[in-house]
């Protein structure tokens, strides 16, 4: 539409979306670590667009893999019929991810697809019709992974009948101890339900929507035995912290962890839609006509994801996080000696979240719409970041593996600003009314 921003396009045409915006930035083009706007401002993008862009934009072994893969396309489908790059990436995907016996592999096109199927699967192959997560987690945004979730964000709609949601013990905030939700687990199994009912855990490593929070050592193994006792299958949702970003290849190896089903998503396609479920053959050759998505395994995905692996191994991606994530985890501790804003620093490689709260004391949580402003006045000075937490006052950091130590401290820099902005009273709440995400 003539005299149009894209920004006011997309408003007029695309659902239900613009609350999730965190700016009235519109992107152009990318390339690298950096997003451009129409208008050609370069922005450095701390989120890899919420995950998938784990290699940055453009990276030319991802371009030249898609466009080979489309230029000689093998088909639109693995559901017919099989495809190099899906059996190939399928092999990979098997060959890096622990496990025993005999496996396969199930592709979609996103983690929400592929929580989905597994909860499915489980349920039917186990004759087992009930879940345990936690409070705070996020699987999905389909009838299957929605259930299972228990975020915030997610009270529109009701959990799965019979699931269990566990509190997911906080460092910063302990409510309740590793023991008290083993206990309460133990409880639940003992009264109203009974583990012989239960078909999976499904576990995030690392609670990411919930607030980027890391679980205190020895927590999630202890879980882990728990279920193990029962039969209970191991579920590890590795869709947002998964393939290099927590600094080893997988984050469940940070946590010793030896899971039944591996779910990957977000940086798996490296920006294309495609994620993938790897588990026991019993398990998902349940039947035939279970889990059937047209498109997914197409050739195009499946070799962005091939190029994906290789780039991890070549570039020893999950190290580089480690490292220019370190760099970035101090420098912004460091800053919480001018801003009293900030309350906690935490995360694992180049997954970090930056609690916000009003009394470091009481570590009382900032109302949401300060996280917006720091947010929307980090867009004004040139980086992307997003919100995450129960309460709506986590920064969360999650930008491409590719993110150089410059990048970082410029990255640092920007943030500072913002946050001494906000404090000064330079954003209005009138700015960020329509960016207040979920």
């Amino acid at each position: 539409m003539s005299g149009s921003s894209l920004f006011e396009r997309d408003a007029r045409v695309i659902a239900n979306i613009g609350r999730l915006r965190f700016s009235p930035v519109t992107v152009a083009r990318g390339e690298g670590c950096r997003l451009f706007e129409e208008d050609g401002r370069a922005l450095l993008d701390l989120s890899a667009s919420c995950g998938p862009a784990i290699a940055g934009y453009g990276h030319p072994e991802i371009v030249e893999a898609v466009t080979r893969a489309t230029r000689d396309m093998a088909g639109a489908s693995l559901l017919a019929y099989p495809n190099e790059e899906a059996v190939s990436l399928a092999e990979e995907l098997l060959r890096i991810t622990p496990g025993t016996g005999e496996r396969r592999v199930w592709f979609g096109h996103s983690g929400s697809d592929a929580n989905d199927c597994a909860v499915r699967v489980l349920a039917a192959a186990t004759k087992r019709p009930r879940f345990i997560s936690f409070i705070g987690s996020y699987h999905g945004n389909i009838s299957g992974s929605m259930g299972i979730s228990g975020h915030t964000a997610m009270t529109h709609t009701l959990p799965r009948p019979g699931l269990v949601l566990l509190p997911y013990p906080d460092p910063y905030r302990p409510d309740f101890t590793p023991d008290q939700v083993l206990a309460l687990l133990d409880y639940q199994f003992a009264t109203t339900c009974p583990p012989e009912q239960v078909a999976a855990v499904f576990i995030e490593p690392l609670m990411s929507d919930g607030g980027l929070i890391v679980p205190p050592p020895g927590f999630l193994k202890a879980l882990q035995d728990r279920c193990r006792a029962h039969d209970i299958k191991i579920v590890v949702d590795e869709v947002k912290v998964g393939l290099g970003r927590s600094g080893r290849l997988h984050c469940f190896e940070h946590e010793g962890l030896e899971p039944d089903l591996v779910i990957f998503g977000k940086a798996l396609g490296g920006g294309l839609p495609l994620s993938a479920v790897v588990g026991p053959a019993e398990l998902m050759d349940h039947a035939p006509a279970f889990a059937l998505q047209t498109t997914a395994g197409n050739p195009v995905a499946t070799a962005a994801g091939r190029a994906v692996l290789r780039l991890i191994d070549r570039e020893a991606l999950p190290a580089r996080a480690t490292h220019v994530g370190g760099i970035l985890r101090t420098a912004l501790t460091a800053l919480a000696a001018r801003h009293e804003m900030i309350g906690d620093v935490r995360g694992r490689g180049l997954a970090i979240g930056i609690e916000l709260v009003t009394d470091r004391a009481a570590r009382t949580p900032v109302p949401v719409s300060t996280t917006a402003k720091v947010i929307y006045r980090a867009w004004q000075l040139g980086a992307l970041f997003l919100y995450v937490g129960l309460k709506g006052n986590v920064l969360e950091l999650t930008p491409p593996l590719t993110l150089s130590e410059e990048e970082s401290r410029e990255g640092v820099a920007i943030i500072d600003q913002a946050l001494a902005d906000v404090a000064d009273g330079r954003v209005s709440d009138a700015a960020v009314a329509p960016f207040m995400m979920w």
